[in-house]
């Protein structure tokens, strides 16, 4: 039997105006305040997650606007995106 275990994976996000920006997806059922994320001097919104292995999709919630990322309007835009059932972008990393 193959135990699958969590692996530490970081996310950032550049948002250098933004006030408060949290993470969501489908490790954390979408919540929107379930996991904040913190801001260095550059801009870049940081945090890390123990995820389980497969694909996960998610997205950024900066000051209550939902973003992808600020060049995924369209998905061949960016490769690590997937449309979502509301006609918008999700973005996915896959864990091994």
């Amino acid at each position: 039997m193959l135990l699958q275990t969590a692996k530490s994976t970081e996310f950032s996000y550049h948002a250098p105006d933004a006030t408060n920006v949290f993470l969501a997806g489908t490790f954390n059922d979408w919540q929107t305040e379930a996991v904040p994320m913190t801001k260095d001097k550059n801009g870049n919104w940081k945090t890390k997650l123990d995820l389980q292995p497969g694909r996960h999709e998610f997205k950024f919630i900066a000051d209550g606007e939902w973003r992808c990322e600020p060049t995924c309007h369209l998905s061949a835009e960016c490769p690590k995106c997937v449309t979502n059932d509301f006609g918008t972008m999700n973005r996915f990393i896959d864990v091994e």
